[in-house]
């Protein structure tokens, strides 16, 4: 029997999984990266841990491969995050990670001096804090002998693959989120480049998914498990692999991840900007995925239920009959989920969460219920975006992450958006994505489109709109799209 390899290596554990030709599960390995804000709240990782993550995993995965042949290893990684290294390929400092929000004065001084719109243009993104290029420029001015001692700037792909090969090589889609790359030319933007005195020179050089990178190295055998050789694979970031790992290929679908922030995106053929969206190229390397996300999703769950509610996980199960049981708008109760500032379309990363509309007989259930709607609501309103600035209108939703397994909060982002929400079978689809990319490498399938049609997941749920409920929703939207400009000026700035 044949196999591939889906490598995620996300910001908080690296996954290793091994698929068939169906696209189903044979072998898992996992391994936890430490994932800690420091003593200033910036969030920063030791390289090293991405691969020691990586070997662990893998060896874990090798060992439950018994007498299964690997064709491909591929990976999908967090984006944005940047780690200088020096000619030996070490770091000369930790990564700096994609939430970090230190950069948010260099995303603005590099507007100035660029030009909003120009940034935006060439990389599809609006400036904001976590691409890497404002992070090395926060580097060039508060770090300058750092920034002059690193030799090259890996993101997650690019350090892993130089690890298991030998060769610095990415994918263009991961290549492509440090927002120091042209995407509708498909190659790194050298006047971005220049205005923080670095080139492209010192940056992994981008091939599209499904290319092969390189083989294992020996050393990298022997502390993985598999077999010297291996085809290393390009993946792509893991927001595109997830989008490909549920056929985000087919017109008209779109994917939303709702785990610790909420990630949602649809495929278009043609390179679109606009304020309501993030440009991305796609996993299959053609087209571009227009995403959307909200950092704040599970986490105010974690949050509501811990800090709250004084409970765990199980009490949300417990509290979601009475929540289901409520009226929509929570009997008047509304959450906006900008907890961690707002990326899409508002990019403000001083805006803060706010709980409006409480009265004495409210309780935890009207509670769980409006922090539901507020991000289903959020959410309805940046995918309106999408079809108003790109014209294109999702028909159906394919739901993944730990969010998705809420019956209730499916069947509020179905009436909010007015469109089925599919529940996919999929549960490891950032995963399944990268191993789409290494199937193809691998010469399984003769594209992205067949891969994903042989492999993705089948539909466990469908969440069928009210037209009623839909209809109120659509009113509940207009009044929650409402609360951010009324509360901007309740933001980070202490009030004097």
């Amino acid at each position: 029997m044949e196999a591939v390899i889906g490598l995620d290596c996300s910001t908080s554990a690296v996954k290793a999984l091994a698929f068939d030709r169906q696209g189903s599960v044979l072998a898992i390995g996992r391994a936890r990266l430490p994932f800690a804000p420091d003593a200033e709240g910036r969030f920063e990782q030791d390289p090293e841990d991405w691969w020691r993550a990586c070997r662990a995993a893998l060896a874990e995965l090798a060992a439950g491969l018994d007498g299964i042949e690997i064709a491909g290893l591929a990976i999908a990684n967090q984006r944005e995050t940047i780690a200088p290294l020096d000619a030996g390929f070490r770091p000369v400092r930790p990564a700096i990670l994609w939430l970090d929000g230190r950069a948010v004065g260099d995303a603005a001084a590099m507007a100035e001096a660029l030009g909003a719109d120009h940034l935006h243009r060439v990389t599809g993104k609006i400036p904001d804090p976590n691409p890497a290029l404002y992070k090395l420029a926060w580097m060039r001015r508060c770090e300058p002998e750092r920034l002059g001692a690193s030799a090259w700037f890996a993101e997650v792909h690019g350090y892993l693959v130089q690890r298991l090969t030998g060769r610095f090589a990415t994918s263009t889609a991961s290549a492509d989120p440090l927002g120091v790359y042209d995407l509708a030319a498909k190659r790194y933007a050298d006047d971005l480049l220049d205005a923080i005195g670095l080139s492209a020179a010192r940056f992994a050089p981008a091939l599209p998914p499904g290319t092969k990178l390189g083989g294992l190295t020996a050393e990298a055998a022997r502390a993985t498990g598999l077999q010297e050789g291996l085809k290393v694979i390009a993946g792509a970031g893991d927001g595109q692999a997830a989008g490909l790992g549920v056929n985000v290929m087919e017109p008209g679908r779109a994917y939303l991840n709702l785990g610790t922030a909420v990630v949602a995106g649809m495929r278009s053929a043609s390179y679109r900007v606009g304020r309501g969206f993030r440009t991305m190229i796609a996993a299959d390397g053609e087209g571009y995925i227009l995403e959307t996300s909200l950092r704040s999703g599970t986490l105010l769950c974690d949050w509501l239920t811990r800090d709250i509610f004084g409970g765990d996980a199980a009490l949300l199960a417990e509290l979601e009959p009475a929540a289901a049981a409520l009226p929509p708008g929570s009997d008047g109760v509304m959450i906006l989920p900008y907890f961690l500032g707002v990326m899409t379309p508002h990019w403000d990363g001083a805006a803060r969460g706010a709980i409006v509309g409480l009265a004495p007989h409210h309780g935890r259930a009207h509670l769980l219920r409006a922090l539901y709607e507020g991000i289903a609501l959020e959410q309805a309103g940046v995918m309106a975006r999408i079809e108003a600035e790109a014209g294109l209108a999702a028909r159906e939703i394919v739901a993944i992450g730990g969010g998705a397994q809420s019956d209730l909060w499916c069947a509020i982002l179905a009436d909010a958006h007015g469109v089925p929400v599919l529940r996919s079978a999929t549960v490891e689809a950032t995963s399944l994505g990268a191993a789409m990319a290494a199937a193809v490498g691998a010469g399984w399938y003769s594209g992205f489109a067949e891969a994903a049609s042989a492999m993705a997941g089948a539909v466990t749920a469908r969440f069928t709109p009210d037209a009623g409920r839909a209809a109120l929703y659509a009113r509940l939207r207009r009044a929650h799209a409402g609360l951010y400009p009324a509360l901007r000026p309740f933001g980070a700035a202490p009030l004097t």
